[in-house]
């Protein structure tokens, strides 16, 4: 069975060699949109409302991306997933236990079992399950978690040609 966990390992197909050809330059070029997404994240937060730290673990999501757009635990699928799934449960734990402890140990357990057993393993969800919890606010910030959880996944993809143009930049100019 855990041969079959596709969030656990990098995506069929992928080409793990990529990322070796970047240059230090090309790291940087990689980092600028998750950073970008992070601060655009930020912004919309600060707009609508004051729950920053219920987003914070989507820096983490970012920086994951960054680091290797091509394993399971980065997909949209696993992101989305995993990301959604936490905020709902903190949230639904904040509402029947209240805010403490209690509330967020038993939402961060719960989102740990289900990542697993769907196969969704993105582990800033549990930082995520955590921040609603323990302060939830109102529905308005589950919404706009949602929203942002979905602005984080375009990143998926951004990093993944971001990734494949870097390498074959990399690589033409090292041949020329």
């Amino acid at each position: 069975m855990g041969q079959d966990r596709e969030s656990l390992k990098p995506i069929q197909g992928a080409n793990r060699s990529l990322r070796r050809r970047l240059t230090l330059k090309g790291e940087f070029a990689l980092a600028i949109a998750p950073t970008a997404i992070v601060l655009g994240v930020l912004a919309l937060v600060e707009a609508l409302s004051e729950q920053r730290l219920l987003f914070a673990s989507l820096a983490s999501s970012a920086f994951l991306i960054y680091l290797d757009p091509q394993h399971g635990t980065n997909s949209v699928r696993t992101l989305v997933v995993s990301q959604v799934m936490a905020a709902i449960l903190g949230f639904l734990a904040y509402l029947v236990l209240g805010s403490g402890y209690l509330s967020g140990g038993t939402a961060m357990v719960i989102t740990i079992v289900l990542m697993i057993l769907l196969d969704a393993v993105h582990p800033p969800a549990v930082s995520t399950s955590l921040s609603f919890a323990l302060r939830a606010g109102n529905e308005s910030n589950l919404v706009l978690f949602g929203l942002a959880v979905g602005i984080t996944a375009t990143l998926v993809m951004l990093e993944r040609v971001a990734l494949w143009v870097l390498a074959r930049y990399s690589r033409t100019a090292s041949n020329s």
